[in-house]
């Protein structure tokens, strides 16, 4: 990729591909073994886009961004709530309170949706169990008894991803649990791949509101580790990125031939699969729904700003509590 005027042109083997103007770009994500010229990396960093490489398979390499930019006094108090260990579980719980809460909506839709009495049943079963974990959480005492009770959730949610595929589709996409490191079959390949992209949406929210993405309340810190934007990154999972999956599985739109394999037994995304995921990605972050707190028509694309401007609002005490996303 390079600069040219006020554009930016990607090359492929001397090729013009494509041609874009510089501004119209609010970060550049790359996929593999891209370069970008040093005139097009200061100006990306003069203007405060981030600048991120990102493995074929979605995982994380490495960021580039320019000066730190946000209201410090915005960080303070985001510090100070982190050493708060009422305030830590408190935001937890309101991050995991989002996530059972549309988990449990993503089971009702495949229940409705279904046509086998008997799958049916088993999804509304699942949701209910999905909701007894949600009730848990205001009486869970600790950062650890949270975990506990989304990990449990988490189990049926993902025991339950197989019903919610159309049976044509099964015999390619089989899914028993979730597989991370590496991804081990085509639907957790494409999840890893899709949440990778999430999360760099919720960290550049993060940041564009003043917030530090690496401190969070919920994952734990770590070097490195955007703890922040996983913590955001939570109420998204399944209305944005397991939805957007099980779509393009059952349109057909991703078939067993867009993924390859490697040694090791990990499964990943090809360049072609790669491209159909992004274009539709981008596609559902153009549509608009109604946003619960703000009862006002929102770009899907524009929800984590607004959650995080909602973060930042309690944390600074404008808000008595933060209140998560939930999908209708």
């Amino acid at each position: 990729m390079r600069l040219e005027g006020e554009t930016v042109c990607v090359m492929v083997e001397k090729e013009k591909r494509l041609q874009v103007p510089l501004h119209h770009l609010g970060s550049v994500v790359n996929f593999g073994d891209v370069m970008l010229s040093p005139a097009l990396l200061g100006r990306c960093m003069e203007e405060g886009r981030s600048v991120v490489w990102l493995e074929r398979g979605g995982r994380f390499r490495a960021r580039m961004e320019g000066p730190v930019n946000g209201n410090i006094l915005l960080r303070q108090a985001q510090y100070r709530a982190a050493d708060d260990g009422a305030k830590t579980i408190e935001v937890s719980r309101a991050f995991l309170a989002g996530k059972l809460r549309n988990s449990r909506n993503v089971l009702l839709r495949g229940a409705r949706d279904s046509q086998d009495d008997g799958e049916r049943a088993a999804l509304v079963q699942n949701a209910r169990l999905v909701a007894g974990h949600l009730r848990k959480l205001p009486h869970a005492p600790d950062l650890d008894s949270l975990r506990g009770e989304e990990g449990d959730a988490a189990r049926i949610y993902f025991q339950s991803m197989r019903s919610l595929m159309r049976a044509p589709v099964r015999g390619d996409f089989s899914f028993d649990a979730r597989t991370r490191r590496p991804p081990t079959d085509p639907m957790n390949a494409m999840l890893s791949f899709l949440y990778a992209v999430l999360l760099h949406d919720c960290r550049s929210a993060l940041e564009t509101v003043g917030l530090d993405p690496q401190l969070g309340f919920l994952h734990a810190v770590r070097p490195g580790r955007a703890a922040l934007a996983l913590d955001l990154m939570e109420e998204f999972r399944s209305v944005i990125a397991d939805r957007l999956a099980l779509t393009l599985i059952n349109r057909g739109q991703i078939q067993i031939g867009h993924f390859e394999k490697r040694e090791g037994g990990a499964v990943l995304l090809n360049d072609d699969g790669r491209k159909i995921v992004i274009t539709a990605y981008q596609e559902r972050k153009l549509e608009t729904l109604t946003h619960p707190v703000l009862e006002q028509q929102v770009p899907i694309g524009l929800l984590a700003h607004v959650q995080a401007r909602l973060l930042a609002r309690h944390l600074r005490g404008d808000a008595a509590a933060y209140v998560p996303y939930l999908h209708r």
